[in-house]
């Protein structure tokens, strides 16, 4: 940060301009690392990681610093490390003086920087009804009007492309938030469940009825280490039992690559991952598909092998293997994994400076929350029906968005009319959510209501093969889970059966 102050204030003597920038740090917790050895991993926990292997730790700092920043008259604050939603929370703390303690102004503010963060994924980007959104490559990216009470109103630039509407900004809302009633901020703890969506012209829509309640008193702490190494390749196949045939060449590279390390009395591979994508393209017996094979071993050596055997065993394949080539052959890489802990709130000692020179910073003292399990609401409507029940596709009753935190894949679905909802509760068992999800979860499924925008949010623990680089899974972010639950089928009433031709947007 204080490196790219520099270079910035370089920029902004050679245009003449008069600005002032401020530097947030702190949240590098290198110098830490005996204490924070001491932590736990915040979701499995397993203990920390060596320290000879640690590459990085990192706290995620609030918006206290980015205000008192501010107050001192900075035009521009450049952070380490901090939760994407301070940024906006920071500049409405400032904007309107709301106080540290006034929590329900926060969490609204924390939820606006919580549809901004991921840019066009709140105007169109990334959603459910993707053929309805025009100009997509021009899409704009979404602004929020935020009043002094909290409520804000979000739309797109004048001359964009991209769509605003409840669903698109309902997806976002539900965007890898975890716990609805309990969205874990440094500055306090959020409660989204009964937030409401209202579209009040064309291109905009009005947020309101985030709660909020006092912090922790912990801030997550990232820390990256090195977990050896990791390759794979993507390989095509086509032709009468597609599938099968990948999946035999893979398992015949992995065995010929095992046997080789065998015979150098090296270890076998840490983690081997197969999988298949793609199908019948038509009618008959003929297939198309791809097969990602990878695999991760604490040696690039060992790698390296597995990566000779996958092309080097080619003319030995089962018919159909082509691939596409000029790009030169895939090298071992790091593994860099996350261990994710949580840490006393005084811990990382934040530093302000302003042109260079030191802010005095003094952190609000706040008394942490005593953890407490809110009541959990459930749809109250029956779904006992006189009439016939009609079976169809969730996508047509819902919007769905699905991404990661670590190794937990998180799916939020949006009900497109209200009446829908208890349906689909009612079909989105645990059980029902297992099995479309077999061959990845590993943990537990948590299902959360949200009466607020007729919503609820599933949660998958252990789902993403350790997630992110650390896993060698070709969806490591859970990127496309919600496409696969919104093929599942939910029955309701036959008069409820919408018009898929005409999908409502109220």
């Amino acid at each position: 940060p204080a490196a790219c102050a520099e270079v910035l204030q370089g920029e902004i003597n050679r245009l003449g301009l008069d600005l002032s920038v401020a530097v947030v740090e702190g949240d590098d917790l290198m110098g830490a690392l005996e204490a924070l050895a001491e932590t736990r991993e915040m979701f499995s926990d397993a203990p920390y990681p060596d320290l000879s292997k640690v590459l990085s730790a990192n706290a995620y700092l609030g918006a206290g610093p980015i205000v008192a920043a501010l107050e001192a008259g900075a035009d521009i604050v450049i952070t380490g490390r901090c939760v994407d939603s301070a940024l906006t929370l920071a500049a409405s703390m400032y904007a309107f003086g709301w106080a540290p303690d006034q929590y329900d102004m926060l969490a609204n503010g924390a939820l606006a920087g919580h549809l901004l963060e991921c840019g066009p994924q709140a105007t169109g980007g990334n959603f459910t009804d993707w053929e309805s959104v025009p100009r997509r490559a021009e899409i704009g990216y979404p602004i929020a009007e935020i009043t002094s009470d909290g409520s804000f109103t979000i739309e797109m630039p004048e001359g964009t492309g991209g769509l605003v509407t409840r669903e698109t900004v309902g997806e976002q809302l539900l965007y890898e938030i975890g716990d609805p009633q309990a969205y874990l901020l440094p500055d306090l703890v959020c409660d989204f469940s009964q937030v409401a969506l209202e579209e009040t012209a064309p291109g905009k829509v009005r947020v309101s009825g985030a709660k909020g309640r006092a912090p922790t008193g912990l801030l997550k702490v990232s820390t990256t280490w090195r977990d050896g190494y990791r390759a794979g390749q993507v390989l095509n196949f086509n032709g009468r039992d597609a599938r099968a045939k990948g999946k035999s060449y893979a398992q015949m590279a992995l065995q010929r690559a095992r046997a080789r390390l065998a015979k150098l009395g090296a270890r076998d591979f840490d983690q081997v991952s197969i999988e298949c994508f793609g199908g019948r393209t038509g009618g008959g017996a003929y297939e198309e598909v791809s097969v990602t094979a990878a695999v991760q071993h604490q040696d690039a050596r060992a790698v390296q092998i597995f990566l000779g055997e996958l092309i080097g065993a080619a003319l030995a394949t089962p018919p159909g293997l082509h691939f596409f080539t000029g790009a030169g052959r895939p090298k071992p890489s790091p593994v860099v994994a996350l261990f994710s802990s949580l840490v006393a709130r005084t811990m990382p000692q934040v530093q302000l400076t302003l042109d260079g020179a030191p802010i005095e910073y003094l952190p609000t003292h706040i008394r942490p929350q005593v953890p407490s399990d809110p009541a959990r609401p459930v749809p109250t409507e029956a779904v006992a029906s006189d009439g016939d029940l009609t079976s169809v596709a969730l996508e047509d009753l819902a919007v769905a968005r699905s991404g990661d935190k670590g190794d937990i894949a998180n799916i939020g679905v949006m009900a497109r009319l209200p009446a829908y909802m208890p349906w689909i509760w009612a079909a989105l068992t645990p059980a029902a959510i297992a099995q479309v999800f077999a061959a990845e979860l590993k943990g537990e499924i948590e299902r959360f209501y949200l009466p607020g925008p007729h919503a609820m949010n599933i949660v998958l623990h252990q789902a993403l093969g350790g997630g992110g680089i650390a896993s060698l899974r070709n969806d490591s972010q859970g990127k496309s889970f919600a496409q696969r639950l919104l093929a599942l089928p939910v029955e309701i009433p036959s008069d409820l059966v919408p018009n898929t031709g005409q999908r409502s947007t109220e």
